[in-house]
């Protein structure tokens, strides 16, 4: 009976994997009746065991390879199912935007999940290289790490540490955006101010990371600012924009980056169209940017209703999308107005208001992340009250939802909503199948 007391842990242990986070919660309550409380004074060998076990575990994890382990589940095994639903038969669509992947996605039929451990790391941003390899950029602010990931193992194949911001200067953007250009090369913003062009495989094709190019910017950007976005667009440029709203490009041809102040702040990543126009969603405007006589200039700008203030959910009070370009020549954002935001949609080449809907519930609309281009429509997680994986803790949920706007003539009209709760990755379409992702 010397033991009795971890005999009962283990027991809540599997009972709290079984039958979810209730099984704890009763078990503190219950310590609120004094002969539950005399019961559980351990003596001092028994709380050195149970811490250290706790620094054991806690130590097994931190040290392990990343990678090496599956990401813990989730409590709740026996009353919460696996997977719900039947396989789908693929109804491929008819009109997709210029950008569309042609990929397909699962479909439902004897699904698996694999899934692998980064500590702490937050990894997002995933992309895949031509040989179907994964590229994630881990970490934030000024500790970041790219990363090449086997697709099929979620082990880590290469890895290489971004700079750090230097002595004395502003705070580094805390998310960045990159991309992968036609070679399979990372093209990415550092937080010294530079671009770096880095391969993903050597000459004999196997996992690499080595910087091929260095853009250096800090010439043209002063120290309080910070690289936030890069972005090529259709004849190859890479564009970029600084958290403080200054927009340009690499220079192609090696010449001095070419450098346009918006003077308004930016907190979301670069869009292009296949006309050439690149896309900058700032605070306060939409804006379309071109190239002029070798130099950025701006063609439009349209103002939004930024709202009363920041929304649970939300960076910043203002649009929380970058631009998405649609079917047809339009683009579309997500405004910040109260008590509902809206999709608000624009003919790309002159920045006309087309139509704009309102989304969700009042007081409960707030969108953090990428519209989904449906051809002339687009697809908009709600993420209002969603702050992070805490907010979900206990089976609490934001208000969350999902919704489909299309464009028909000149009217924004809502095709669908759904109640599924999706606000902390933006949904996937996999327009072979007909299926989104989220």
């Amino acid at each position: 009976m010397r033991l009795w007391r971890t005999a009962v842990l283990l027991g809540l242990g599997l009972l709290w994997f079984w039958l979810g986070p209730l099984v704890p919660l009763l078990a503190l309550a219950s310590l609120a009746h004094p002969r539950v409380r005399r019961a559980w004074r351990p003596g001092s060998r028994v709380v050195a065991a149970w811490a250290l076990a706790a620094v054991v575990l806690t130590g097994l994890v931190v040290v392990a390879p990343d990678g090496l382990l599956p990401m813990p589940s989730g409590s709740g095994a026996l009353v919460t199912p696996g997977y719900t639903g039947r396989p789908f038969t693929p109804q491929p669509l008819s009109v997709v935007a210029p950008d569309a992947a042609a990929d397909d996605g699962p479909l439902g039929l004897s699904p698996e999940v694999d899934s692998a451990l980064y500590g702490t790391d937050q990894c997002g941003g995933l992309v895949f290289t031509s040989g179907g390899r994964l590229v994630v950029l881990c970490g934030a602010g000024d500790d970041q790490r790219l990363r090449v990931v086997d697709a099929d193992s979620l082990r880590p194949l290469a890895s290489k540490d971004l700079p750090d911001p230097p002595a004395g200067a502003g705070a580094a953007c805390a998310e960045v955006s990159f991309h992968l250009d036609g070679l399979d090369r990372v093209v990415v913003p550092t937080a010294d101010r530079r671009i770096l062009v880095v391969a993903t495989a050597d000459g004999a094709g196997e996992a690499d990371l080595t910087t091929e190019e260095t853009h250096d910017l800090t010439g043209v950007l002063p120290e309080d600012d910070c690289l936030l976005a890069v972005r090529p667009d259709s004849d190859d440029r890479t564009w970029f924009v600084t958290r403080q709203g200054r927009a340009g490009f690499v220079d192609p041809l090696g010449g001095p980056p070419r450098l346009l102040e918006l003077g308004e702040e930016v907190d979301q990543p670069l869009a292009a169209g296949p006309d050439g126009g690149v896309y900058v969603v700032t605070q306060a405007a939409l804006h379309r940017l071109d190239v002029r006589r070798g130099d950025p200039v701006a063609t439009w700008r349209s103002a939004y209703e930024r709202g009363s203030g920041r929304k649970p959910g939300q960076r910043s009070q203002g649009s929380g999308s970058p631009a998405t370009v649609l079917a047809d020549g339009l683009v579309a954002i997500t405004d910040n107005a109260n008590p509902r935001m809206r999709v608000v949609v624009h003919v790309a080449a002159d920045g006309a208001r087309v139509c704009q809907s309102e989304l969700f519930d009042d007081d409960a609309s707030a969108a953090e992340g990428t519209l989904v281009a449906v051809g002339r429509g687009v697809v908009v997680a709600n993420t209002h009250g969603y702050d992070g994986p805490l907010r979900t803790l206990l089976g609490r949920v934001p208000a969350g939802g999902l919704a489909r706007v299309d464009v028909v003539g000149r009217e924004c009209v809502p095709a669908w909503t759904s109640e599924a709760v999706a606000p902390s990755a933006t949904p996937a379409l996999a327009p072979a199948s007909g299926l989104l992702y989220a």
